[in-house]
């Protein structure tokens, strides 16, 4: 296996709450192969941490990534997956990234216990819609659409061990309808075509644009407001225009969506909850 694989193994190497000795042995695996000094001493590091974090018991699990630019041991949680994320630079020693776990215990533990709940699309769940509360129910009406939204409900007909990934998908397909709809009036404000609207389960971003004019977002912006999906919506039609995020196009965000500082801000304190549902 190459070098680039190993590394690549060392990215994702994660250590359930129970166990981790598999991945251990996994990752150890890979330990005569001809790579450099620093590297082997952190997949070495990695593979004892990943042997005794289970003891810690964090309460979550724990994703290890080794960082060839990190400069000092990191330390977050991923909302997105409900994990601990330790980052350690090449060369780190296994019982300094222990410690610095130990240390962090109380940190962990309370960021873990700041995290909503889990909001699965299950009859009787309030879920909002650009913003609004709406609940969750069942339909009996043989000629009811499989999912509605209307008055406050998102209604959903036929077998209920469908309901979950019927809620998910039309969610999914009114939020592309949605972002489309705002989208391309913006962009023909500023003289520019939008090639296609995608969405997509994106983690770490709202929304991207591609060189060729294609918008891509989340289809979790649809639990939002309106203001906040106006905002994104206008920060990637102008990146249309400007590929970058300097002064003009700052400039050409606040013209698209005036007071965008506001919605800013709300993704930034909303992000977690947005991730729960489903």
């Amino acid at each position: 296996m190459t070098d680039q694989t190993s590394e690549e193994l060392l990215r994702r190497f994660t250590v359930g709450a129970r166990t981790s000795s598999g991945q251990a042995k996994q990752l150890a695996g890979f330990q005569g192969k001809s790579i450099s000094r620093s590297r082997r001493q952190s997949e070495s590091a990695l593979v004892e941490i990943g042997r005794q974090a289970a003891a810690l018991d964090l309460g979550a699990p724990l994703a290890i990534r080794v960082s060839p630019r990190a400069r000092r041991v990191g330390l977050r949680i991923d909302a997105a997956e409900r994990q601990v994320e330790l980052v350690l630079p090449h060369g780190v020693r296994a019982e300094f990234g222990l410690r610095f776990l130990q240390e962090k215990r109380g940190w962990i533990t309370a960021r873990l216990d700041a995290l909503p709940r889990p909001a699965p699309f299950i009859e009787g769940a309030i879920v909002p819609v650009l913003g609004v509360p709406h609940r969750i129910c069942r339909s009996f009406d043989p000629a009811a659409p499989p999912v509605a939204i209307a008055n406050g409900e998102i209604r959903v007909r036929g077998d209920p061990m469908h309901l979950p990934r019927r809620v998910r998908d039309h969610l999914a397909t009114v939020a592309r309808e949605e972002l489309a709809r705002r989208a391309r009036p913006l962009a023909a404000r500023i003289g520019r075509k939008i090639a296609r609207v995608s969405v997509r389960d994106t983690k770490s971003r709202w929304g991207s644009c591609s060189s060729s004019g294609n918008l891509s977002f989340s289809w979790r912006l649809i639990f939002a407001p309106e203001g906040v999906v106006d905002y994104v919506v206008a920060h990637e039609v102008a990146h249309l225009a400007e590929m970058n995020h300097g002064p003009r196009f700052w400039r050409l965000v606040e013209n698209l969506a005036p007071g965008n500082a506001r919605p800013r801000a709300w993704l930034d304190r909303h992000r977690a909850q947005l991730l729960s549902y489903g």
